[in-house]
C-alpha cells in the first residue's frame, strides 16, 4: 500500500524534512518527523485528508513548529500563526500540542510518548516521550497506528498488524483488547465507530473483550457522559447509523451508553423496553429510506422530503430509533410536570444539546408519534382539509426552530408502528402485516396531497396581530389574539383560495355574530360572556 501526496502535501513534507535537518545544524537537535494516524490511514485508503498530525521524536511540538515558521519563511512559505494547545487531560490532550495552517493545511506538532493509567481513570496517570512503538502501542487501533515517514518516505508499520488490517478490513487493537479498553475505555465506542465508518469486521477478541461485564462497568464508570455522547452523535452523522446500532446490540452496549441516574424522586414512570425495540426502530428506518425491501409497498415520495433535502434530519431520525425504549415513558420535572424520557436520555446520559436539533427536535418526534397515531387509529382519512390541516400545522409536528418537519414526523410515526413487527433475532420483518401499514400512510399522504396541504403547512395568517386588533376594533391586544389568528387559520383551511379582504369580512361577521372562539380583549370564550350578559 503506497500513499499518492498531492502537489501541496509533497511541499510541506519537504519542509518538514529541511526543518528537521536545519534544527539538527543550528541547534543540534535531533528529531524524525512521522505524519501519524488518521491522515496515514485515509490517505492509504484513498481519502483525502487536511488534518496533518505531526508526531516528533526528541522535540517539543512548540518548539519545532518556532523553528518551521522561521524555516519557511527562508523558503519563501508564510507559516500562520503558532497556537498553543495547552494540556488539559479531560479533553484528551495529555502534552503540549502546537498548530499552525502551512499552504491552506492544518497541523499539529507533538511529540511521541508513552503513557501508564491508574485502574479508576481514562486518563494517563503518567506521560513521557516515547519510541514509535511505544506510541503506536497506546492508540485506540492498528490502522490508526500507522505513520508515515517524511523523511524517507516509507509508511511505517509499527504494530505489525496495522497494514494488513487495513487491507482485510479488520477492527483490532494494538495491545490485548481488555488492556486497551481498561485503560481507556471509550476505545470501546471508537472501534464501533471506525468500523461502521469503514464497513470493517471487528476482530473476535476484540468483540469478546468489549462484552466483558468488567469492561463495560468500566465504560460506565470512567467515561464521561460528554465522551460518550460525542462518539455516538457521530456514529448518527456517520456512513452507516445502522450498522453502529448493530454493533452497540452484538456486543451488549446499550445500556453502558444509554444508562442514566436520576435521583429518587425523578425515577422514570417505568423501566424501558428491551433494546432489542431500538435496533428494530433503526433497521425499519434504513429500510424504508434505503428502498431495500422489494416486498413492501414504495414509500409515499413526500415522506422522504426531509430525509433526503435536511442534513440534520438523517442522525436526528436514527437517534431517536436508538431512543425508541424510551417511548411513553416520563419522569417528575420540576413544578409537577411530566417530562419524556427520551428528553432526559438525551440531556444527562449521552449530554447531546441542540445539534442537530437532538435534544429539542427529537422529544418532539415522540410527541408527533403519539399525536399521529391518536388521529389515523380514530380516522378513516376522509376527514376534511381543515383537520388534516390543523394536524400538520400542530408544532410538534412541524416547527422549523426544532428541526421538527410534518414529513419526517410522519415518516418516524411510520417507523415506530412497524417496530412490533420486527424480529431481530433474524432480522426479519412480516411482510404481509407491515405492507397493510406503508399502505394505509400511502394514503394519508395522499389526502395530504388531494387537498393540496403541502404548502399550507407553512403558510402564514392572512391576518397578523396589528390586523386583527384594527379589524374587531379591539383597544389593544392580548392572549386572546393568538387563539383569534388560529381561529383566521382554520377559515383559510377551509378556503385555501380565499384573500384577506375576504378574510377581513368573515372575522367582522363571527364577531357580530358572536361565533369568536374568545371575546377580543379577553381571555373568556365569546359564548360564556353572552350567557353572562
Amino acid at each position: 500500500m503506497k500513499i499518492e501526496l498531492t502537489e501541496t502535501e509533497e511541499r510541506i513534507c519537504q519542509l518538514l524534512n529541511g526543518c528537521a535537518m536545519s534544527l539538527q545544524k543550528e541547534k543540534n537537535v535531533y528529531t524524525t518527523c512521522r505524519i501519524a494516524g488518521g491522515w496515514v490511514r485515509d490517505k492509504l485508503l484513498g481519502s483525502q485528508s487536511n488534518d496533518i498530525d505531526v508526531a516528533l521524536s526528541n522535540a517539543m511540538g512548540v518548539e519545532f513548529a518556532e523553528h518551521l515558521a522561521i524555516y519557511a519563511r527562508r523558503e519563501g512559505i508564510e507559516a500562520g500563526t503558532i497556537s498553543k494547545i495547552a494540556q488539559n487531560p479531560n479533553q484528551s490532550k495529555h502534552l503540549e500540542t502546537a498548530t499552525c495552517k502551512i499552504l491552506g493545511l492544518d497541523i499539529d506538532f507533538v511529540n511521541l510518548r508513552s503513557e501508564e493509567y491508574a485502574s479508576n481513570s481514562r486518563i494517563p496517570s503518567k506521560v513521557s516521550f516515547g519510541t514509535p512503538l511505544q506510541d503506536a502501542l497506546r492508540r485506540d487501533i492498528t490502522i490508526n497506528s500507522l505513520f508515515y515517514n517524511v523523511h524517507t518516505h516509507v509508511v511505517e508499520d509499527f504494530t505489525g498488524k496495522g497494514l494488513d488490517d487495513l487491507r482485510n478490513g479488520i477492527i483490532r487493537t494494538p495491545l490485548p483488547p481488555a488492556v486497551t479498553f481498561l485503560d481507556d475505555p471509550l476505545r470501546i465506542l471508537r472501534c464501533v465507530r471506525f468500523a461502521s465508518r469503514f464497513g470493517f469486521d471487528i476482530d473476535p477478541d476484540l468483540k469478546a473483550a468489549a462484552s466483558d461485564p468488567v469492561v463495560q462497568t468500566s465504560l460506565a464508570g470512567k467515561v464521561s457522559r460528554e465522551r460518550v455522547g460525542e462518539e455516538l452523535s457521530k456514529m448518527m452523522k456517520g456512513r452507516d447509523p445502522l450498522l453502529s446500532m448493530k454493533l452497540i446490540h452484538e456486543l451488549s452496549l446499550y445500556t453502558p451508553i444509554f444508562s442514566i441516574n436520576l435521583p429518587e424522586k425523578e425515577k422514570f414512570s417505568t423501566i424501558p423496553k428491551s433494546p432489542d425495540t431500538a435496533l428494530a426502530s433503526a433497521s425499519i428506518l434504513q429500510l424504508l429510506t434505503s428502498h431495500s425491501h422489494d416486498q413492501l409497498p414504495t414509500l409515499h415520495p413526500s415522506l422522504l422530503v426531509a430525509f433526503k433535502n435536511d442534513p440534520s434530519c438523517k442522525p436526528r431520525l436514527f437517534l431517536a430509533a436508538a431512543l425508541t425504549p424510551f417511548t411513553g415513558i416520563t419522569y417528575p420535572g420540576k413544578k409537577s410536570k411530566n417530562l419524556p424520557a427520551v428528553e432526559a436520555v438525551i440531556r444527562e446520559a449521552l449530554k447531546l444539546g441542540t445539534q442537530n436539533h437532538f435534544l429539542d427536535g427529537i422529544p418532539l418526534l415522540f410527541e408527533a408519534c403519539r399525536k399521529l397515531h391518536s388521529y389515523l387509529e380514530t380516522s378513516s382519512l376522509n376527514s376534511d382539509r381543515v383537520v388534516i390541516g390543523k394536524l400538520l400545522r400542530d408544532k410538534t409536528i412541524h416547527h422549523h426552530h426544532t428541526g421538527s418537519h410534518w414529513t419526517s414526523s410522519i415518516l418516524f410515526s411510520l417507523v415506530q408502528e412497524l417496530v412490533p413487527l420486527y424480529t431481530t433475532s433474524n432480522e426479519k420483518l412480516d411482510v404481509q402485516e407491515a405492507s397493510k401499514v406503508v399502505m394505509f400512510y400511502n394514503a394519508f399522504m395522499d389526502e395530504i396531497d388531494k387537498f393540496g396541504l403541502s404548502d399550507a403547512v407553512d403558510a402564514k395568517p392572512l391576518l397578523d396581530g396589528n390586523k386583527i386588533v384594527t379589524v374587531l376594533g379591539a383597544s389593544k391586544g392580548g392572549p386572546w389574539v393568538s387563539q383569534i389568528q388560529d381561529y383566521v387559520v382554520d377559515w383559510q383551511l377551509r378556503n385555501p383560495q380565499g384573500t384577506s379582504e375576504e378574510c377581513n369580512i368573515w372575522l367582522r361577521h363571527e364577531n357580530i355574530s358572536g361565533r369568536l372562539p374568545v371575546h377580543p380583549e379577553s381571555s373568556e370564550p365569546s359564548s360564556k360572556r353572552q350567557r353572562r350578559k
